[in-house]
């Protein structure tokens, strides 16, 4: 789990301290654009005890229930395509917003992950000055030497949260209807909590995704990328990660419900933003998934870091393309190491149908 922190933090953090940078090593084995390129905070820290529970007043779309061919013959970890029933479930209409997590924080006293302070202890042979609060940003570096090494277009950034999202120097004012990002997973789970409802599942959120009918389309709109011209989500166009030619009218996220809702009445289920999952992820999960109701592997495990912990995300972000993340696409898996927020991952949340009234 340290492997990637070490990886990042120490090549940021040290040229700025004055310290010589040590060689890095980039496995490019699986080249995507959220997991393998954010730093982990490599902490065991314990979730927060939410005591009182608020409500946020986001619209939730019942979502029926039903039979659906669940995965996608274009990704490894996505095989095989395989049937899946669920019970009837409500899902917020968008992502969560700045403006509902600040409610959240002011409700609570809630500190995030990105907020809070390191533990030098667990990061021996580190000079605690550069050990400070902070997550991962992209940053479109003006030329790439290849594709291999993630740090050219990820920094970590000391005093980067959900309040400044691209570092200290940034705001969210005038974006409280963008979705919340910086939240590592316990953060999101923290706020779901409190709000009386849950992550959703992964099988919960693709079949929202896929209206409960699709099976294997490119998009989980269809076959065509933008139908009638119109770009249906906030990714990337342009040149990959030099480039972003904004021709859907953003550069990073974009407030929710900027784009056509699917047919159940649901925003961003592909772009803007990556959404936490409660799966642990494991690539090979599909082969021995239960028919009804999955919630997903017992534990995690990526052969590319075996030690990490992971969940599930879903969707992909304003940052995907074809020409180096695809996942964005219906179907397609994401993950993300539990303790790594970044600019690019948000979440929304579900509530099961109370049969009681």
């Amino acid at each position: 789990m340290r492997k990637l922190f070490f990886t990042i933090i120490l090549a940021t953090l040290y040229v700025t301290a004055g310290f010589s940078q040590q060689p890095i090593t980039v496995d490019s084995s699986q080249m995507i654009c959220h997991a393998e390129a954010v730093p982990s905070r490599a902490t065991a820290i314990k979730n927060a005890n939410i005591a009182q529970q608020g409500k946020d007043t986001v619209k939730m779309v019942y979502i029926k229930g039903g039979t659906f061919q669940m995965g996608s013959s274009n990704f490894t970890d996505a095989k095989p395509i395989h049937e899946v029933t669920l019970s009837p479930f409500y899902m917020d209409e968008h992502e969560v917003t700045n403006n509902q997590y600040a409610a959240f924080v002011e409700a609570t006293g809630y500190i995030t992950v990105a907020e809070r302070p390191l533990d030098p202890k667990d990061f021996p042979n580190v000079d605690p000055k550069v050990l400070v609060p902070g997550s991962a940003v992209f940053k479109a570096p003006n030329q790439v030497q290849g594709m291999q090494n993630h740090l050219q277009w990820w920094d970590y950034i000391p005093g980067a949260n959900w309040r400044h999202p691209e570092g200290p120097e940034s705001s969210i004012e005038g974006k409280g209807d963008h979705p919340v990002t910086q939240l590592a997973y316990e953060d999101a789970e923290a706020y779901a909590k409190w709000a009386g409802k849950r992550l959703p599942t992964e099988a919960e959120w693709e079949f929202a995704a896929k209206e409960g009918k699709h099976s294997d389309e490119t998009y989980y709109w269809g076959s065509e990328k933008t139908p009638h011209g119109e770009w249906m989500a906030n990714i990337f166009q342009g040149t990959f990660p030099t480039h972003n030619s904004k021709e859907d009218g953003y550069e990073s996220t974009a407030p929710v419900k900027s784009f056509p809702p699917n047919l159940y009445g649901l925003y961003d289920m592909e772009g803007n933003v990556w959404e936490w999952c409660s799966d642990f992820y494991r690539p090979d999960y599909y082969a021995n998934s239960p028919k009804e109701n999955p919630k997903g592997p017992a534990e995690s495990y990526d052969p590319q870091e075996p030690g990490a912990v992971k969940r599930v995300q879903r969707g992909g972000s304003f940052l995907c393309n074809d020409q180096y993340c695809e996942r964005y696409k219906a179907g397609s898996r994401g993950k993300g190491e539990v303790n790594s927020p970044t600019n690019n991952v948000g979440f929304r949340c579900v509530k099961v149908l109370d049969i009681r009234h």
